[in-house]
């Protein structure tokens, strides 16, 4: 809708080139990226401590020192039920794990984060479409 409101876009044409055109994420990959940055912040510092609690790396629960130390993972909690599986302290560390290592690293800023991971997202809608035609 507001999409079709900026562009001045006809209400039967599709929407996808628009969004493309105009860099802008689709509304599933949307909130996929506020929910790793809100896990970002969380690593760093940044966001609420009851939101920090939910997200912990591998290393930091273990005791011993292990290879994937280096691939920062974070540890994802078992759930009984579909609902289980969209709160925050599943959804978060599973979709953090999904991304490449090259954005899971703890050098780099937020800003350079959120960049990164919106190109990686919308590089992977553009090759979901075009897998779809």
């Amino acid at each position: 809708m507001s999409t079709r409101l900026v562009t001045g876009a006809g209400r039967r044409e599709h929407i996808t080139p628009v969004l493309r055109q105009l860099h802008w994420l689709p509304v599933r990959q949307r909130i996929d990226f506020e929910i790793m940055v809100l896990v970002y912040k969380s690593f760093h510092r940044l966001a609420p401590p009851y939101l920090s609690n939910d997200c912990q790396l591998v290393t930091d629960v273990g005791r011993r020192h292990l290879r994937s130390a280096d691939v920062h993972t974070c540890t994802v909690p078992r759930t009984l039920t579909r609902l289980g599986d969209r709160s925050f302290g599943v959804a978060g560390p599973r979709l953090w794990n999904s991304l490449p290592a090259e954005l899971r690293q703890q050098d780099i800023c937020l800003t350079e984060f959120r960049r990164l991971l919106k190109t990686f997202l919308f590089a992977e809608t553009r090759r979901i479409v075009t897998s779809l035609f």
